[in-house]
Parts: C-alpha cells; sequence; structure tokens
C-alpha cells in the first residue's frame, strides 16, 4: 500500500536530478559568498535543493538549471537577511577550503594579492557582491545575473561597475571602500 504513495521519477526528472549533483560544488561557493558562514551555506544549498526537487515537474525545456538554483538561493537568503533584518550584511567570497590558489603560485605574493581580493570583495555591499560573483566569477551574462536577481539588467550592469570600482579602490590603498560610492548619482552628477 506504501507504493502508492512513492512518485514514480520520469526519465527527465533524474537527468535534472544529475544536473543538480553536478552543480553543488558552485551552489555551495555562491551559497557561502553569500551567507559567510559554511553551515548557513550548507543550509542555503539544502533548502535550494529540496525546493527544487519537489518542483522538478515545472522546469521548462530550455530553462537553465544553474540559473534557476542561483535564483532559489539568493531568494532564500534574501528572505533570510529580510527575516533577520541584516540587510546591510557583508558577505565573504570563499571559504579558506575553497580559497582559489593561483596556477602560478610560485611565491608568498601570489597568494597574498588572492587573500587582498578575497579581502577586498568582503567589504562590499551584499547587491553589489552578489552581482559580480555572478558575472565575474561563475560566467554569466548581465541578463543572466539579472534573472537570477530579479533586477532589471542596467542595475546588473551598474552593480557590477561600482563593484569593480570599490574593489580597484580597496586594492589601491588597501582600505574599505567608501560606502557613499555605492549610493545612486543625484543632482547634477546624475544621468
Amino acid at each position: 500500500m506504501s507504493s502508492n504513495r512513492i512518485k514514480h521519477i520520469t526519465p527527465r526528472e533524474e537527468t535534472l536530478r544529475q544536473e543538480i549533483v553536478s552543480f553543488l560544488p558552485r551552489l555551495r561557493r555562491f551559497a557561502r559568498s553569500l551567507a559567510r558562514d559554511p553551515d548557513r551555506a550548507d543550509d542555503l544549498v539544502q533548502a535550494a535543493c529540496q525546493r527544487a526537487l519537489e518542483r522538478l515537474g515545472q522546469v521548462r525545456e530550455g530553462t537553465r538549471l544553474d540559473s534557476w538554483l542561483y535564483r532559489i538561493i539568493y531568494t532564500r537568503w534574501i528572505d533570510k537577511l529580510r527575516r533577520g533584518k541584516t540587510r546591510s550584511a557583508n558577505l565573504v567570497v570563499l571559504t579558506n577550503e575553497d580559497a582559489p590558489v593561483p596556477a602560478n603560485a610560485k611565491s608568498g605574493n601570489d597568494l597574498a594579492a588572492a587573500l587582498d581580493i578575497k579581502k577586498a570583495l568582503e567589504t562590499l555591499p551584499a547587491e553589489h557582491h552578489a552581482a559580480i560573483m555572478l558575472v565575474s566569477v561563475e560566467g554569466y551574462s548581465y541578463a543572466e545575473a539579472a534573472s537570477v536577481l530579479d533586477v532589471p539588467v542596467g542595475t546588473v550592469a551598474s552593480r557590477v561597475a561600482r563593484a569593480r570600482t570599490m574593489l580597484g579602490r580597496f586594492l589601491a590603498d588597501g582600505r574599505p571602500h567608501n560606502r557613499q560610492a555605492s549610493k545612486p548619482l543625484t543632482g547634477e552628477g546624475a544621468k
């Protein structure tokens, strides 16, 4: 009798399940960059995978599964921020176990540069951090990142440009960016 409760999995759903598993390292990296804590990141990934598995039948042919999963993670994370009233939380890109090792890491300078970049990324506002992670680390186009973040393409372009400016300032002088630089321009400077 209990076999009536078992849902039949179609070959397409099984393929989608396997794709989800193949995306887990990337999903964990993105979630860790948002959550700043490996355990919370794992919770985000688990919640996203659970939600995705529950809704596999809704995935349309041609849908980018990775974009859909990133969107779920980002939405869950924003919901947690709103519930916790911590919208301005700073982000961490990677934990030490995920820290990139430069291919030509022959000197301590390469490691120091990688750590400087990580430190600089930690100073970015949440919205800028998510945008630059999707575009520069995950390789998404601005349009794809806009879809994940549920904002216009121009907003993604602006956030990425501002993030790059803030990162450049941090790396040039070793200090966190000026928070006012991330505010929209008003008055004569606005376009």
